[in-house]
């Protein structure tokens, strides 16, 4: 039996929605075009043409993956942000627009000294440490994108994650970057103790333990609960991030994470002892999502 393209990603687009399936039309096509291996363009000039058998049953099986709550990014194995392509799998959190927006002010701070068009810090060289790197979305993007990245590093106490983000640094021509398996700044202390940066950035696991349970089942059910539980209170790892980065900052040195929403004011708080300038940034929905400060000039 064939199908016409249009009725099959029809069909495809009901049962997703049927599924409680957010833009289940994206999805439907995305999932063609994975199939097909084909892009957007391709695509459109298929698009009159029929489905065979084979690909009718192969597309209904791709359906049925995502149905039952598989993400999209896990089907395709792939995620696009800031402009390049990474591999994404079960071991490493799916890479989004807030984590973006992050990267896109970190660009401005290394590139042009400026957060938000206000002056900050102004260096030549940079070296930058990404903790908590997933994918390694975050520290392959700074070094693609920032040429006075004198030196990236990147680690994570998952080693499958890591082995995700060597491939995609790769895969990217990133190879420079250097990624460490580390409980945070762990992997940093003894034989590498004089270890420094001028930026520490990071998105660490900052979701509270009681609300895990309420996510969508494509986050809960399939993304790594390592990169998502953040404790009780969703602090736990900030409070050891803010705790230990003095130590491993340059003078001056800045330190940026990712938070959520409605973590400003206790971010703002914790950083208060050890930081000056410390700024809160809002995403482009208006909500409070970046902390940044500069390490305090000690006496």
């Amino acid at each position: 039996m064939s199908l016409p393209i249009k009725e099959l990603l029809n069909i495809g687009k009901v049962q997703l929605e049927e599924s409680g399936v957010m833009d289940a039309a994206i999805d439907a096509k995305a999932l063609y075009c994975f199939m097909k291996d084909m892009d957007s363009k391709q695509f459109l000039l298929n698009w009159q043409f029929e489905a065979q058998d084979d690909d009718c049953e192969r597309y209904f099986q791709l359906i049925d993956l995502r149905s039952s709550g598989v993400p999209l990014q896990h089907i395709t194995e792939k995620q696009s942000f800031m402009g390049y392509e990474f591999k994404v799998n079960e071991k490493v959190l799916i890479p989004r627009q807030d984590t973006e927006t992050m990267v896109e002010d970190a660009i401005d701070l290394i590139e042009k000294g400026s957060i938000r068009g206000e002056a900050y810090q102004e260096k030549k060289n940079w070296e930058v440490l990404d903790l908590c790197t997933g994918s390694g979305a975050i520290a392959i993007s700074l070094f693609k994108e920032c040429k006075n990245v004198k030196k990236m590093s990147a680690s994570d106490v998952s080693q499958d994650a890591l082995d995700v983000a060597r491939e995609n640094a790769r895969n990217l021509g990133a190879e420079k970057v250097n990624f460490l398996n580390s409980d945070l700044f762990d992997g940093f202390k003894g034989r590498l103790k004089k270890s420094k940066f001028d930026l520490i950035i990071s998105n660490p696991p900052y979701i509270r333990s009681d609300v895990i349970p309420t996510l969508q089942r494509e986050v809960r059910d399939h993304e790594p609960m390592l990169a998502l539980d953040g404790g009780a209170d969703g602090l736990d790892f900030y409070r050891r991030i803010v705790k230990e980065a003095p130590e491993f900052l340059k003078a001056d040195g800045i330190l940026m994470m990712e938070i959520g929403y409605d973590q400003g004011s206790d971010l703002l708080a914790l950083m208060a002892e050890d930081f000056d300038q410390v700024k809160c940034l809002k995403d482009l929905a208006g909500k409070d999502r970046i902390i940044i400060g500069k390490l305090k000039k000690r006496a």
